[in-house]
Parts: structure tokens; C-alpha cells; sequence
């Protein structure tokens, strides 16, 4: 059985990066470039406007916010007074538009990016030709002390995006979006990370070697894929997922997968079993399991994930659902 969230907020362009954070959902809107902040029940409140647009959300120890410019490849920091100011540039470091981020307990975050300028290529291209050879590039992901200086970069994946922290803190686990899988990176006491190691494939390997060949069956599979990625066949599809934000579940293991090709969150066990799918509207960006008994399913999901059309269009929504069902 495929369960159905509900639509709850309306009218967004696109909506990103939720968070729970002292009794309210927060989320960034990638096309209007603010920060949100709803009570459940009310009327959501924009808490600031970001330049370059806003992206990843954060807090660090003392409750100041972390929120990054995706355009401006910089992390802001929002002081008690409300001044927006700058907490770490890394317009040297990432190759397209800065995106999630993740802040630990202690105030270090991790921030990803596009590696490259993702929708100029999507405006021009099916997202099945990325794999043409050579293929999408690969870009790090910066990790940032706590007063902003770089502590280091991971080594180079695939769009890395979403980002979650084990709950003895010793490992990352990365949306690595155009590679279709999830990652586990182990982290060191300082803060650092190592080596990339799987943790869930969320394509067939047959289907991703066929993807990624160089000649006619390459070819062919990328043609195929395009068709497929038509909404009215998507819909009808479980494969592939294209994992975008990522959620820990209620039983601490097992991770929801916001799937950006479709209309659908995913529970997915380490090593990749489908747990449990959630059908959602529209194509999904970002999820969180939260609330107040943290057992509701939030969902971000939008009609387009191009800012410049999201933007016109407002058809972004969040979506909900209660996790009352057994895992």
C-alpha cells in the first residue's frame, strides 16, 4: 500500500529545506529567496529576505541562524539584532550554485553545491543526458568550524545534497543526487571526514551501468530515460529515485528520501530496500519527520524545481502525513 500526504501550505515558490526548530517548521524559499517560519495552524511568518537567494538552514549553539546564499556562494549569519552578515565565503570552493547544509550540535556545518550550473542545463536537456560521457562533475562538500573558517572538504561527489548526521555524530549520510544513491562518509572528532562508502543505491545497477555507457546502448538507455521522466508515465514509476532532502525515520536507522523525479518520499533501509512509499503531489525537494510527538512526515514539493519559472507559477506546496502506520 502506497500512502497519500495531504497538502498544508499552498502558494510557494519553491519550497526547501525544512526544519524543526523550537516547536515550528522553518523552510527556505529557493525562488522568492526567504526564510519561513510556521507554527502548525497558522499562518506561516517570513523571518528574512536572503541575497542570492536562500538555501540550507542551520543554527548554531547559542541560537543564531545559518542560512546560505546559493547565488552568492556564502553562508550568512543572522545576529541578535537582526544583521545579516557574512560567516564564511566559499566563492573559491564550489563549482555552481551553493545548496543544503547541515549544522552539528557543536556549530559546524557541512554545505554542499550543484558542481555546476544545473538548470541551464535542464532548461536545454532531458536530466537523462547528464549521464552522456563524461558525465555530470563532481564537487566537494565544505566543512565549516564553528566561526566559519574552513575545517576541510570531503572528496568530490555527485550533487551532493541533503545531509544527515548519525546520532553518536560519527557519520555523515549525503543525498548524492545525480548518482541516484545514498552515502556514508565517517566523520572525525574534529569535525573532518573521510573516505565516501555506500550506504544505499537507489538505481538498479544494471540500469546505472546502462545509463553511463559510451555507445549505442548508452545511448539508447539515456533516450528511454527521457521518455519515462514525462510526468503522466513518472507518476506510474517506482525507478529511479533521485534522492534530493533526507530525513531519519522514527526508529533511528532506516531514511526518507525526498525523490526529486517524482511525486514521492521514500523509506529506505540501509543497502537500499524500499520500506515504504508516500505519494505526494507534485515532484518532492526536501522532507522532515517531525512535529510536535516527532511522527509527522513534512514534505516540500513543486510543480518545477526552475527558480525563474517556480517563481511565476507560486506552485509550490508542504505536504504532510502521519506516521500512524506500523514500521
Amino acid at each position: 500500500m502506497k500512502w497519500t500526504a495531504s497538502v498544508a501550505l499552498s502558494g510557494l515558490g519553491v519550497p526547501e529545506s525544512l526544519r524543526w526548530h523550537e516547536g515550528a517548521l522553518w523552510f527556505s524559499d529557493l525562488a522568492h529567496g526567504t526564510v519561513h517560519r510556521w507554527d502548525i495552524g497558522k499562518e506561516p511568518e517570513t523571518v528574512l529576505k536572503v541575497p542570492g537567494r536562500a538555501g540550507g538552514l542551520g543554527w548554531l549553539p547559542d541560537g543564531r541562524l545559518l542560512v546560505v546564499s546559493m547565488d552568492e556562494s556564502r553562508v550568512y549569519r543572522l545576529e541578535p539584532d537582526g544583521e545579516l552578515v557574512e560567516h564564511a565565503d566559499l566563492r573559491e570552493i564550489v563549482g555552481g550554485p551553493v545548496n543544503d547544509m547541515l549544522v552539528d550540535p557543536q556549530g559546524r556545518a557541512y554545505v554542499g553545491n550543484f558542481g555546476f550550473d544545473y538548470h541551464a542545463f535542464a532548461r536545454e536537456h532531458p536530466n537523462s543526458m547528464l549521464y552522456a560521457p563524461p558525465g555530470p562533475p563532481r564537487t566537494p562538500i565544505a566543512c565549516l568550524a564553528p566561526d566559519g573558517s574552513l575545517l576541510g572538504l570531503t572528496e568530490p561527489l555527485y550533487f551532493p545534497n541533503g545531509t544527515l548526521l548519525s546520532a553518536d555524530g560519527s557519520t555523515l549520510v549525503v543525498a548524492e543526487t545525480l548518482a541516484m544513491r545514498l552515502t556514508a562518509l565517517s566523520r572525525n572528532p574534529d569535525g573532518t571526514v573521510g573516505r565516501p562508502r555506500p550506504w544505499a543505491p537507489l538505481i538498479a545497477p544494471g540500469l546505472w551501468r546502462l545509463l553511463n555507457h559510451p555507445g549505442p546502448a548508452g545511448r539508447l538507455t539515456r533516450r528511454v530515460s527521457a521518455l519515462l521522466d514525462h510526468p503522466a508515465i513518472a507518476k506510474r514509476s517506482a525507478s529511479p529515485i533521485a534522492p534530493d532532502g533526507i530525513a531519519w525515520d522514527t526508529d533511528g536507522e532506516s531514511i526518507w528520501v525526498a525523490n526529486a523525479l517524482r511525486g514521492e518520499c521514500v523509506r529506505v533501509a540501509p543497502g537500499g530496500q524500499v520500506l515504504d512509499r508516500v505519494a505526494t503531489s507534485q515532484n518532492t525537494l526536501s522532507c522532515l519527520v517531525a512535529g510536535d510527538d516527532g511522527r509527522t512526515l513534512f514534505a516540500a514539493t513543486v510543480p518545477t524545481d526552475d527558480p525563474v519559472r517556480a517563481a511565476e507559477l507560486n506552485g509550490g506546496r508542504i505536504e504532510m502525513l502521519r506516521l500512524w502506520f506500523p514500521q
